[in-house]
């Protein structure tokens, strides 16, 4: 995890793999570890998951600079400040499990953390270990007590109140729009707002609660890689290394299975699913990627199972000859759409590589990692 502190210069980086602050030499524990981070869509939150299965949720808090109109003209460049984001709340998502039936134990590590669309001000964060999902809701609360509370000195008990001449004056006249009831709920309201007025409030802080709204369970054999939210608000995917299956975010005992790879034969296994994608804006787009260094780009209007129709996003270099480390090195870790929709960033062991995906054959630009490595596998 890169962390970066506030300057009035320039950004100063520094590698942490952990929360705080750690002396050289100290060990960091394995569950504090962070597993997978991923911003909120306006930029204002940032959630964390570490691999003890906690999820940490922290707020941007600095103040953004304000200019009128007259001092932005008269400067030749507008200040930026650096972001600065507080701690907000942590719960924990995941606990250890194990499946007797498999025999096999289940970590709480998160292995992603996806936000969800905020229509009402609550925060939803989707997080996922190896085989479970959860959709959380985060919520501000701003609880009060009475400070001060003075009794009317009008009303005593409610006998008093029976008999106060408010409820029987006005007995004599006729029943109209304005009568003696009307005029009875108006003293009401107006003794009700009298004594609210004696009682003094005040806010005893700000709290932020966690609750799990949905547990989505028991739909992968393989361990889950990634989760992807759709355009639509509704719908999303998670993917394992052979299928990828579409779920509702209101039915989390059911999804539908829109890719299958695993092949009749395991010996004929070639490839798996490593990361998938849903387009930012078109919800009908999906784009997965595979160890194999191939994307692959399907629209979900085309077929209920989507493996054969798609568009493959493959760089002409890595057609080749293939060796024992180039394999290795061209699987693709993770990709990511950008904003526009047009553009798709994938990382591979080597290279960060930018694509069109309009354009098949190649990527638009391709940026370097791990140089000092490349003479050795032979890339």
């Amino acid at each position: 995890m890169a962390l970066c502190t506030d300057s009035s210069s320039s950004l100063q980086w520094k590698f942490s793999q952990a929360f705080g602050e750690r002396a050289p030499g100290e060990d960091v524990q394995d569950i504090d570890m962070i597993s997978a981070m991923e911003f909120e869509k306006s930029g204002d939150y940032l959630a964390v998951g570490d691999r003890g299965g906690r999820v940490v949720v922290f707020e941007r808090k600095d103040e953004k600079d304000w200019h009128s109109r007259n001092e932005l003209e008269q400067l030749d460049f507008t200040t930026m400040q650096h972001p600065i984001f507080h701690y907000k709340t942590e719960f924990q998502s995941h606990e250890p499990e194990f499946d007797y039936l498999r025999s096999l134990e289940i970590e709480e590590k998160i292995n992603k953390v996806k936000w969800c669309a905020t229509p009402n001000g609550s925060l939803f964060i989707l997080s996922t270990n190896d085989k479970t999902i959860k959709l959380w809701k985060v919520k501000d609360h701003k609880p009060k007590k009475v400070k001060e509370l003075n009794s009317n000195p009008f009303v005593h008990s409610e006998n008093v109140l029976l008999a106060e001449s408010s409820f029987v004056s006005g007995q004599d006249k006729p029943s109209v729009a304005n009568g003696y009831a009307l005029e009875w709920t108006e003293k009401i309201d107006n003794m009700s707002s009298s004594q609210d007025r004696h009682a003094k409030r005040a806010n005893i802080g700000e709290t932020v609660s966690a609750r799990c709204r949905k547990v989505y369970a028991h739909a992968h054999d393989y361990n889950i890689n990634s989760i992807s939210n759709n355009s639509d608000g509704e719908t999303f995917v998670s993917a394992d290394d052979l299928r990828i299956n579409l779920w509702n975010l209101e039915i989390s005992d059911q999804c539908f299975n829109i890719i299958d790879m695993k092949p009749s034969n395991m010996e004929d296994l070639t490839e798996v699913i490593t990361a998938a994608e849903f387009h930012p804006i078109h919800c009908n787009l999906l784009a997965y990627s595979s160890s194999r260094g191939f994307i692959r780009l399907v629209d979900l209007r085309q077929s209920a199972i989507c493996d054969h129709q798609a568009r493959i996003l493959q760089h002409g270099e890595s057609s080749g000859l293939k060796s024992f480390f180039t394999e290795i090195v061209s699987s693709i870790s993770d990709i990511k759409f950008a904003s526009d929709g047009r553009h798709l960033l994938s990382r591979d062991y080597m290279n960060l590589k930018l694509w069109d995906i309009r354009m098949e054959t190649s990527p638009v630009a391709i940026f370097k990692i791990h140089e000092h490595l490349r003479p050795k596998v032979r890339v």
